[in-house]
């Protein structure tokens, strides 16, 4: 019996191993070349995504340092155009003060040629109001020391004395 068994497990080793080599025989021919495509397909494919991932990664930093480029450049032109801003407030300024200081002065001008007119026209009238008081006094004065004959006379001989001396 233990010779059947022997021989039948003998027979029964044969006949699987006969039938495993069937099998990897047939699963070469028709499934490991199948199945091995699709891995180097997929292995492709995986490999594609990840160049393709890389050059969107280095898409990405280049279009961030572009944007920091834009932004910096964006930054230079503000800070540009501020300063052009101040320069021309204060040429504004500077200019409208100048304008203003001008008309000021000008004013000013006017008002001290005007004060100057007026002050020489008072002193005018007040030259000709003491004239005509000192007029209006000497005659007082006169008619009242000349009011006799005698001091007519004497005041006419003091004034030809007066006068042949000088």
């Amino acid at each position: 019996m233990d010779k059947l068994i022997n021989d039948f497990s003998f027979g029964l080793f044969f006949w699987q191993l006969a039938i495993l080599i069937v099998l990897i025989f047939l699963l070469k021919k028709f499934a490991w070349k199948p199945i091995l495509d699709s891995l180097n397909t997929r292995e492709e494919g995986i490999k594609d995504a990840l160049d393709s991932a890389e050059k969107a990664r280095k898409e990405m930093q280049n279009l961030n340092a572009d944007n920091e480029k834009l932004l910096q450049e964006a930054r230079l032109q503000r800070d540009s155009m501020l300063k052009e801003a101040r320069e021309l407030k204060e040429r504004i300024v500077t200019e409208a003060s100048s304008e203003a200081q001008e008309k000021a002065d000008k004013i000013v001008a006017q008002a001290q040629i005007t004060i100057q007119n007026e002050k020489n026209a008072a002193l005018a009238d007040l030259k000709n109001q003491v004239a005509e008081l000192s007029i209006e006094i000497a005659e007082k004065v006169i008619r009242k020391e000349l009011s006799s004959s005698e001091q007519q006379y004497r005041l006419v001989e003091e004034m030809l004395e007066d006068v042949t001396l000088k």
